[in-house]
């Protein structure tokens, strides 16, 4: 869990690779369903154009199947669900459906200039869905896309205006979100800002000892 661009997906990644269990992205899922102009595509476009939350019902349909699935067995890493006080009550239906406990929750911490910063200067391959930065992780030829060679873009809900209502939206339901899993004793919030080394350095820490 965190803010939006705090590093949750480049987190669970490592993690995915440390623990050998699928990382389960419901934002990458989302835009292949939108790329794919899939049904579900179709309902959920306007809700990440506009840096939006999508439906609960929705995004409990899509958890649901994704962790149903032979590969989650053995566990998994959850990036960007839940993002809602409703969603955590979703999952927690899900999980006991399946029998599996949440172990562990990781908060990443960052100031909102610095997310800003992040996001404004993100952009993406919609090829391939490689991801640069123009200060820390520019791609060698100005805006192409060194894998496969597309133009680079940048999504809409990075543009700085959208970043400002998104986080809008995670003070005002995220946090609340992680709130409920504080209260229950999982919770261990991380400092996000440093190189993704030192900062999966901190959370592996945190694993270990909990």
């Amino acid at each position: 869990m965190g803010m939006p661009g705090v590093g949750k997906g480049t987190q669970a990644v490592r993690l995915e690779e440390c623990l050998q269990v699928p990382h389960v992205s419901t934002g990458d899922i989302l835009r292949s369903a939108v790329r794919a102009g899939s049904a579900l595509g179709r309902r959920v476009k306007d809700c990440l154009d506009g840096g939006d939350l999508v439906p609960d019902d929705v995004m409990g349909e899509l958890i649901g199947d994704r962790l149903g699935r032979d590969d989650a067995r053995a566990g998994f890493v959850l990036d960007g669900f839940p993002r809602t006080r409703p969603q955590v009550d979703t999952l927690d239906r899900v999980l006991d459906r399946m029998g599996v406990p949440v172990e562990r929750v990781i908060l990443l911490r960052a100031e909102e200039d610095e997310i800003v910063r992040r996001l404004a200067g993100r952009r993406v391959c919609p090829g391939c869905d490689a991801v640069y930065h123009l200060e820390t992780n520019p791609p060698i030829s100005a805006g192409v896309c060194g894998r496969c060679g597309s133009a680079l873009v940048q999504r809409p809900d990075d543009a700085e205006t959208v970043v400002r209502d998104r986080l809008r939206l995670y003070r005002e339901q995220t946090l609340p979100a992680a709130d409920v899993y504080r209260e229950r004793g999982l919770l261990a919030e991380i400092d996000g800002v440093g190189t993704p080394v030192e900062v999966f350095e901190r959370i592996r820490s945190e694993l270990s000892a909990s």
